[in-house]
């Protein structure tokens, strides 16, 4: 699996989703309204889809949404338009401001209807904007579009915040090229399990999946100064840093480097911005001994990092024959 890819770095197009709901609680609220717009790599809308949904429960907060109970009334269900969606999804990166909640709900309701969404990565636009040190006051939908001279005629709207979303995914993606910065495309998995049945995997943070995988190669022991990174080595990250810890931990795993939320006598680096810290893995580090390093040093590294020793992968070579032989 790959976390993460260069923003200049082509790709297979993307799919902006928005969705309104009846609360917040996939499995326990539902989507009473969806938009869906296939874009190209570069931005451009290739086609789209938007429907109102009869969701079978009370809509929840009409106050936010604007969607009532009679309004919904006679609206098709998820079940009805699920196949278009998929259609419009197949084969592009899923792309949602707070792409987590979007695709609970949508994997929610798919699974309630035995379907599966054919997606196979996706990327937070909220994610995506921090990365860009754009100087807005927050990251909310409706800020970066004044930020971006776009025009927000009907928030809380799902067409219109996913038409406001692909308008502004356009300049995003040529800013990050032009930052050189790393898109967070994050994979996302299924389980079929023997009936045939369909769950989507939630989508956890990228510092959570990234601390409990294993690496592949050992760990060669302590970052030495001057000298390149070695695969397997284990990396923490300190607060005092300019990247977002997503990217860098994106950073890590691509080389081969193994990410740790813990700083111990194990701890081969810690990336952190102050030479000094008073606190946090930095200063934790500072103690054990362990190397500090720059964000934009430790960037500059991954470019000639040396391949690590890999773990050979335990295999019992007992014979299973020997097992019966008592018998």
């Amino acid at each position: 699996m790959h976390w993460g890819r260069p923003a200049d770095q082509t790709g297979a197009g993307w799919a902006v989703v928005d969705v309104e709901t009846s609360g917040f609680h996939p499995g326990q609220a539902r989507i009473v309204s969806i938009a869906a717009l296939a874009l190209s790599d570069d931005g451009n809308v290739e086609k789209s889809l938007y429907s109102l949904l009869n969701p079978g429960v009370d809509p929840g907060p009409t106050h936010v949404h604007g969607l009532t109970s009679e309004m919904l009334e006679g609206q098709p269900t998820f079940g009805d338009v699920v196949a278009d969606l998929n259609e419009l999804l197949r084969g592009r990166t899923l792309v949602a401001h707070n792409v987590g909640f979007d695709y609970a709900f949508l994997a929610a309701e798919a699974e309630l209807v035995g379907a599966h969404l054919p997606v196979e990565t996706v990327m937070c636009t909220v994610e995506l904007a921090r990365r860009l040190d754009l100087g807005t006051e927050n990251l909310r939908l409706e800020t970066l579009a004044r930020h971006w001279g776009i025009t927000q005629m009907k928030p809380h709207d799902a067409l219109d915040d996913a038409m406001v979303l692909a308008q502004i995914l356009k300049p995003v993606l040529v800013r990050a090229a032009e930052r050189r910065a790393w898109l967070p495309v994050h994979p996302v998995t299924r389980r079929t399990w023997p009936n045939g049945t369909v769950t989507h995997d939630e989508l956890r943070p990228l510092k959570v999946q990234a601390a409990r995988m294993p690496c592949p190669y050992a760990n060669p022991g302590r970052f030495v100064p001057g000298r390149p990174l070695v695969q397997g080595m284990r990396v923490a990250l300190a607060s005092e840093v300019s990247h977002t810890h997503e990217e860098l931990v994106e950073r890590i795993l691509h080389a081969g480097l193994a990410y740790t939320d813990a700083v111990d006598l194990h701890t081969s680096l810690v990336i952190c911005d102050d030479d000094a810290p008073e606190q946090g893995r930095g200063y934790l580090a500072r103690e054990f001994g362990v190397p500090l390093l720059a964000g934009v040093e430790f960037l500059q590294k991954l470019d000639s990092v040396l391949g690590g020793p890999a773990i050979e992968e335990f295999v019992d070579t007992s014979a299973v024959a020997d097992q019966f032989t008592l018998f």
